[in-house]
């Protein structure tokens, strides 16, 4: 790539998932916009399959539509239809049936390859965006009309706006001196896929053991993402185990109601946190996704959230660039953090007590959840509202969460 200066409306840092759908969104509205990753976008190889995949809310599949980027994912989407909740082996379970709601799936499954393939597809329909990876930010500087930002292949970025979206490490918010509070699980996620010998049937399963939730998410075909927490001293044993022995293990947890099962692709590990950004924006800047947030995955969330992030701030953003106005004054930027702030700290603690309560096996605790599940099926308005959180379609949401164009 030639190495030059580039002068855009917007600088971001991150060219993952988040990154790239924040790009596209902008370049549509009709800003220009500069993107740096440091890992290489080979736009056009398919990598091949390697275990990796996430649960998209139906809200997030609407704006996925109305910035055109879904027509290159729904042939590779699996619909998730149901949802069984269930608190270990007890056969008291919650529930959650998309036609009780008569509004389409819950959501759908994607494999993190297809997604990110599907982005750099739309990223060449558009105009505006430029793309620099793989490279690394070596110098930031800002002053009261915009950030410069320099890279470590020679590039030189000015922009008004800078959007840190590169990850629970941010640079962006380490650069700007952001504090943010963080704690532990003391549980890691263990992720993998099962080919299995029955179908699925488009339910998606999620466990609670006393170690930490165990998901069990349709892919396309008689495959299934694993998501599987467990207790962090555990972790580095269960990942060296042979393959034959981690896939009994895999098997163990999953029981036998998919047949026989076989773990394809990789696995991985990480460690589960929870942190929140004392601020979403700062002067001419604003964190968004797990630079902002970072939640535990017992409700699948993670992108979902990112997503809602990005979703508001491109409406806060597109509304004042058509104005005529500065979309790095603080005055804007304010919009997007008041818009996100309550709703993401509500999400965090909500997935933070659910671990907490779900994540033992205290006898009257266990049994006056598994009462509680069981009461969920009997109180059609409680499942309703589970079932819209679980679609993504509770709150003050963006137009483009509701499918509507900006």
């Amino acid at each position: 790539m030639t190495k030059k200066r580039h002068i855009s409306d917007v600088a971001i840092v991150g060219g993952g998932m988040a990154g790239l759908t924040a790009a596209i969104g902008l370049a549509m509205a009709g800003m220009k916009v500069s993107v740096i990753d440091m890992a290489d976008a080979d736009t056009t190889t398919d990598p091949g399959f390697d275990g990796r995949a996430c649960a998209l809310s139906y809200s997030t599949c609407q704006l996925f539509q109305a910035l055109d980027i879904w027509p290159h994912m729904e042939a590779y989407a699996q619909p998730i239809l149901e949802v069984r909740v269930s608190d270990g082996p007890s056969l008291l379970h919650a529930h959650l049936d998309h036609r009780e709601l008569g509004e389409g799936p819950l959501g759908h499954m994607l494999e993190n390859r297809h997604t990110r393939l599907a982005l750099y597809e739309r990223l060449k329909e558009v105009d505006g965006i430029t793309l620099i990876a793989p490279d690394k930010v070596e110098t930031i500087e800002r002053n009261d009309r915009e950030v410069t930002l320099t890279t470590t292949g020679g590039h030189t970025i000015t922009a008004p706006l800078l959007l840190g979206i590169d990850g629970r490490g941010s640079q962006v918010r380490e650069w700007a001196k952001i504090k943010y509070t963080k704690w532990g699980y003391a549980q890691d996620g263990i992720v993998c896929a099962i080919e299995h010998e029955l179908s699925h049937g488009g339910v998606a399963h999620e466990r609670f053991l006393p170690s930490g939730p165990f998901a069990i998410l349709p892919l396309t075909g008689n495959r299934s993402s694993i998501v599987w927490t467990e207790k962090d001293h555990l972790t580095k044993t269960i990942m060296a185990l042979p393959d034959r022995s981690f896939e009994a293990e895999v098997a163990r947890r999953v029981g036998d109601f998919l047949g026989d099962v076989k773990v394809i692709g990789g696995r991985w590990s990480y460690p589960l946190t929870l942190q929140f950004a004392e601020r979403f924006t700062d002067d001419r800047l604003a964190l968004v996704g797990d630079a902002a947030h970072g939640m535990h995955p017992i409700a699948g969330q993670g992108l979902n959230l990112a997503l809602r992030g990005v979703a508001a701030l491109l409406e806060v953003l597109t509304d004042a660039f058509r104005a005529g106005q500065d979309i790095g004054s603080v005055t804007t930027l304010r919009q997007y953090e008041q818009w996100r702030t309550s709703d993401t700290a509500t999400l965090l603690s909500v997935t933070d007590v659910l671990n907490r309560l779900f994540s033992n096996d205290i006898t009257p605790v266990r049994i006056a959840r598994d009462l509680g599940l069981a009461a969920v099926n009997e109180m059609p308005p409680v499942k309703n509202f589970f079932m819209r959180h679980a679609r993504g379609t509770v709150g003050d949401l963006p137009k483009l969460l509701k499918g509507e164009r900006l």
